[in-house]
């Protein structure tokens, strides 16, 4: 269940701006609609859809959906009450694998019942080119205040622009290939016209290449985590207490973050161990992760309050020691790789950035850099992405969040994909993976307790 920033949000459209209300309100789906109607002014991405240009002569723009349905995007489901995790992480796993509508807004919302102790979940999906500093705040962090005094904003009074037409758009795209005739070029070869078709007939020249820059640069270990895999998903998550962690990393001297890469490299390790006990472990696992974690400096927004949404943010590659045995030394070395590896400008990512601001992220792989985009999978085995800093608690309607997760997505190429979040006290861990690779998570993500038991054990 995620959060916004503190305070109103700068953007907002009305002088009078919100004001709190300390009615009671009940968690159902009318409410909740009401909620996100009033609150959507803060994201406007969330009532605009992507419209290609003719020919795929240009990049994609953003036009406002005429078809605009909140209760398309706001679903109500439920669990066989009462609901466990597993059942919960089973649901996720399900709504995250499908695709989603590309003729509408690219988000979901899912307020699910049934768990057990009348509890309920709320959970969002949105696409990436929604969520980064371009496009504005994840839904979820509008929803969500900081007390259980509801911020009410005036009313917005929405009217859908008008789109533009097939003619406007081509002669914007050639306005476009005149002032920038490279980045034409590329929309012409990658995009979805009728040109874009020849790159089936390069595909695998171009993955013949790929594997021969592998060869030659600093590449990811070879791993089943990069296996080809399926379209199935599973979802599982776990926990420890945050205050423990600071106890050690307080006793070995290092810092909170990299006891969770020692946890994540135990859990690896276990996982490793038990996928195939015929095979030698190997040395060692390649995660990426936000830069912010070793310098806060480089954070969109050092003052805004932390956030579990980590888009588009710099990030740099680490190895995570999985063949040490020793949980003391596992850490030591854990620590001393990720300082090293801040530092190298051969390790640091930028991220996914968009195209356009205007734009965003481009939302669909064949109008971006297809075949760069392919080669720089091989850097990593995971992506991890972990807060820089405790979320403050967080209220949907008055009602206190009790746990807070980010569900991360998983990429191409990529079988498993971590997120943790700093939040009441405790490092939750999040678990997104393909079931065609990773077919046991639920005991993988069982590992992170024992993991950090043996660190506890070690001081």
């Amino acid at each position: 269940m995620p959060a916004r920033p503190p305070g109103p949000h700068p953007t907002g459209p009305h002088p009078t701006g919100p004001h709190p209300t300390g009615a009671q309100h009940v968690l159902d789906y009318p409410s909740l609609v009401s909620l996100v109607e009033n609150r959507l002014q803060l994201a406007p991405r969330y009532r605009q859809i992507v419209l290609p240009v003719t020919m795929g002569l240009a990049r994609p723009v953003w036009v406002d959906d005429h078809d605009f349905d909140i209760n398309f995007h706001i679903r109500r489901s439920g669990l066989p009450r009462p609901g466990t995790l597993a059942e919960l992480g089973d649901l996720i796993a399900r709504v995250m694998s499908r695709p989603l509508d590309r003729s509408r807004p690219l988000w979901e919302m899912y307020l699910i019942e049934g768990l057990e102790g009348n509890g309920y979940a709320v959970l969002t999906k949105s696409h990436r080119c929604l969520v980064d500093d371009f496009a504005g705040p994840e839904i979820s962090q509008v929803i969500t205040d900081e007390t259980a005094d509801v911020v009410q904003y005036e009313p917005d009074l929405w009217m859908p622009g008008h789109p533009p037409g097939a003619t406007s758009l081509a002669i914007g795209a050639l306005a476009e290939a005149v002032s920038r005739p490279g980045e034409f070029i590329d929309s012409v070869v990658t995009g979805n016209g009728v040109v874009g078709g020849v790159r089936t007939v390069v595909d695998s020249t171009v993955r013949r290449i790929g594997d021969l820059i592998g060869d030659v640069t600093d590449s990811a270990p070879q791993s089943p985590l990069n296996s080809p895999g399926s379209s199935s998903q599973m979802f599982a998550v776990s926990s420890v207490p945050r205050r423990d962690c600071a106890k050690i990393a307080e006793h070995h001297r290092c810092t909170v973050n990299d006891v969770v890469l020692a946890i994540v490299s135990g859990v690896m390790r276990r996982w490793l161990l038990a996928f195939d006990v015929a095979a030698p472990i190997t040395d060692t696992v390649r995660v990426e992760i936000p830069l912010s974690t070793r310098d806060p400096g480089v954070a969109p927004d050092a003052e805004r309050d932390a956030t579990w949404i980590d888009v588009g943010t710099p990030g740099f590659v680490t190895d995570l020691p999985v063949g040490e045995d020793n949980p003391k030394v596992r850490l030591s070395q854990v620590a001393a790789l990720a300082d090293r590896y801040a530092q190298s400008s051969r390790r640091v990512t930028l991220g996914p950035r968009p195209l356009l601001p205007e734009l965003g992220m481009v939302p669909f792989p064949e109008f971006s850099s297809w075949a760069f985009r392919s080669l720089g999978t091989r850097g990593y085995n995971i992506p991890l992405s972990i807060t820089s800093s405790p979320v403050s608690d967080r209220y949907v309607l008055g009602r206190k969040v009790s746990a807070l997760h980010a569900v991360p997505g998983l990429i191409a190429g990529h079988a498993l994909s971590i997120g943790v979040v700093e939040y009441l006290d405790r490092l939750n861990f999040a678990f997104t993976a393909d079931r065609g690779v990773i077919g046991d998570l639920p005991a993988l993500a069982g590992y992170v307790a024992e993991s950090f038991e043996e660190l506890l054990g070690a001081q």
